[in-house]
């Protein structure tokens, strides 16, 4: 790998003071749930990468520590400690500053990922504490922060100098603030996870987690010497492959391109972008040039093998895509994206250099492999038949069977029309719904009530999952509609309320259809999840009444084993079974009103993990379901 040019402490820009992170952390890390706490590792991990990129860090090792904190060590070339022109080491400049940090020019990083600068600042500002050492120069400099405030002295200005040796590299070591986040408790499979989908993003590189928590070391490595291809192979490893794995990298306009994809016998997609080794959940530039592209390579070569005659009308791209998996890589000297936390890229000159180069390599490719050419035309073929015959389904059960918004007998909706401040609970049985239509407040939340389980949308076809009464009624409550693998009616701008909240109760049947509510979420309207409308409510388990003092409401077993340990005295147990039991006051009370009720916020870090896991659950495969609740038996007390 190519080495880039110096560097030091003359390499780090800064563009403005640190700023109010600890007053606006979603701005920085997305939120302060689960999702956003382990943000911060991904931060640190990204600047190790980009020294990877540069040509300098093979090894990165990731710790879960004992005490909740994290450790992030990599053999790169350190930061630099050096004088900045600022006053001071350019390490804690890089730690104390907003965008301070060597990519700002080209000469220190060709390509970054961590290019806003804000990620060791904003990470040192949401901890508890934060220290780094690092090895540099024959020596080790130490520093440590307090809430981003700095508690070690400075010696002339420079960090000072704690040992000696041979090695370079960064070692930086945090504990969240308990203040700032929800939970402080690091997700283990989403860490490894995105760790592993690193690894995969560079053969060169290997990274090596361990969580030293509960009592246990677990270690384990990663390392892809297959790349993109590794992954599309991991990732369709339990499924029937139609086609061998195509492989292709190229260089457009100074952006590196690479790919790789298979086709499998599945009717949806899944399709990943990254731009410099950062995963893009909601897409952008660059997979929108390897679509078209894609689609239009796909229909040209359709004509010439007679497979769309002249009369037929050409493959949609999503056609074309069926049972596509695919992985879209680039490396950008100047990406721009949608949001410090990087979900959308938003360069046009991507799509440009992504289509050209996906052109060239697979004009290329399908020329000398026909075979392949043929069966992904095959998939394209069937796909479209089956978009035809659906879209007629689709046209009988919506379109002649119309509800209107307020017309729909189950609904009972709220006053207001300003969807921002509007609410809709989704409440299981004739009992709850009556009971939270007494309870809650007309102006703006709306109760729908639906009998019994929903369909399994995982396991049934299109004309079931529009044929069922209670999901049709949902769409059209929503108001913006649905998509699914064959076309896409969905609008989030028509959503008629901000939070969509499912209400189930507190028991393994509520939890079963709080699954089943989610599964065809994600599946059919998944930006409902992605951008936050989807609650999950918690009423309470039990409410203690004791002899003397107030009553509590006790949310789960853990909050009653709290109770019986601090309370002193006798006190009356009360059991809910189900929503039904409580009085519409003690349904307020407890879940409903907005300033004393608890609810979950539905998130999804990693889309692929997701899928994996939903096709899992809720798919017909039942050894992978049944080793998979083994395997995580353990970890069912889930933050979703």
């Amino acid at each position: 790998m190519a080495k880039t040019t110096t560097y030091d402490a003359s390499s780090i820009s800064v563009l403005e003071g640190l700023e109010a992170v600890r007053k606006r952390p979603g701005m920085y890390i997305g939120s302060v749930s689960t999702k956003g706490l382990n943000h911060l590792i991904y931060e640190i991990v990204d600047n190790a990468v980009d020294e990877h990129l540069a040509g300098y860090c093979d090894r990165i090792e990731v710790t879960l520590e004992a005490d909740g904190s994290a450790t992030v060590n990599d053999n790169g070339r350190g930061i630099p400690v050096g004088m900045h022109e600022k006053g001071m080491s350019a390490a804690r400049l890089v730690f104390t500053t907003l965008h301070a940090g060597g990519k700002f020019d080209n000469a220190a990083y060709k390509t970054s990922g961590g290019l806003h600068g804000v990620g060791s600042s904003v990470v040192n500002a949401l901890s508890t504490y934060l220290e780094i050492k690092v090895s540099r120069d024959g020596q080790v400099s130490y520093d440590k922060y307090e809430r981003g405030i700095p508690v070690v002295e400075l010696e002339n200005g420079l960090l000072p100098v704690i040992g000696k040796t041979r090695k370079t590299g960064t070692w930086v070591h945090f504990l969240p603030d308990p203040e700032i986040f929800e939970k402080t408790r690091f997700s283990a499979t989403e860490v490894k996870s995105r760790l592993h989908e690193t690894a995969y993003l560079n053969p060169n590189l290997t990274i090596v987690f361990t969580d030293k928590r509960d009592g246990k070391n677990e270690i384990e490595e990663f390392h892809e010497p297959d790349g993109l291809s590794g992954f599309i192979r991991d990732m369709n490893k339990n499924k029937e492959t139609v086609t061998e794995i195509i492989y292709f990298k190229g260089e457009a306009d100074g952006i590196t391109v690479e790919c790789a994809l298979q086709y499998v016998n599945e009717f949806h997609e899944t399709v990943l972008g990254f731009c410099n080794n950062i995963y893009n959940a909601e897409g952008g530039t660059h997979l929108t040039g390897f679509k078209t592209t894609f689609t239009t390579l796909m229909n040209t070569y359709a004509r010439e093998l007679g497979v769309l005659k002249e009369k037929d009308d050409n493959f949609t791209g999503t056609d074309i895509r069926n049972g596509m998996t695919a992985v879209v890589s680039i490396k950008h000297p100047d990406p721009r994206f949608e949001g410090q936390t990087k979900t959308k890229l938003d360069n046009q000159d991507a799509a440009k250099a992504t289509g050209k180069v996906a052109n060239e390599e697979l004009v290329l490719y399908f020329d000398r492999n026909l075979e392949t050419l043929k069966n992904v035309l095959a998939c394209a073929e069937k796909a479209a038949k089956i978009r035809k015959t659906e879209e007629k389904a689709k046209t009988n059960m919506l379109t002649r069977q119309k509800y209107s918004f307020d017309s729909n007998g189950k609904l009972a909706n709220c006053e207001s029309r300003d969807p921002s401040i509007c609410e809709i609970f989704i409440v299981e049985g004739d009992s709850a719904g009556g009971s939270a239509k007494t309870a809650r407040n007309r102006n703006f939340q709306a109760i729908l009530p639906i009998r019994g389980k929903i369909l399994n949308v995982e396991k049934a076809s299109i004309d079931k999952v529009l044929a069922n009464a209670e999901i049709k009624t949902m769409i059209n409550a929503f108001g913006c509609g649905f998509s699914e693998g064959y076309g896409n009616d969905f609008d989030i701008t028509k959503l008629r309320y901000d939070k969509i909240i499912i209400m189930a109760d507190a028991d393994v049947d509520g939890a079963h259809i709080s699954t089943l509510l989610l599964t065809l979420f994600y599946r059919f309207m998944p930006d409902l999840i992605y951008e936050g409308h989807v609650y999950i409510a918690m009423p309470p388990l039990y409410k203690a009444i004791p002899s003397k003092g107030a009553e509590e409401y006790l949310y789960d077993d853990k909050a009653l084993e709290r109770y019986r340990k601090t309370h002193k005295g006798s006190f009356i147990l009360q059991r809910y079974k189900g929503l039904g039991e409580m009085d519409p006051d003690q349904l307020w009370e407890t879940t409903l009103d907005p300033a004393t009720r608890i609810l979950k916020r539905v998130e999804i870090e990693d889309g692929r993990m997701a899928s994996d896991v939903t096709e899992m659950l809720m798919g017909t495969e039942v050894p992978p379901r049944k080793a998979f609740i083994y395997e995580h038996a353990q970890d069912a007390e889930l933050d979703v």
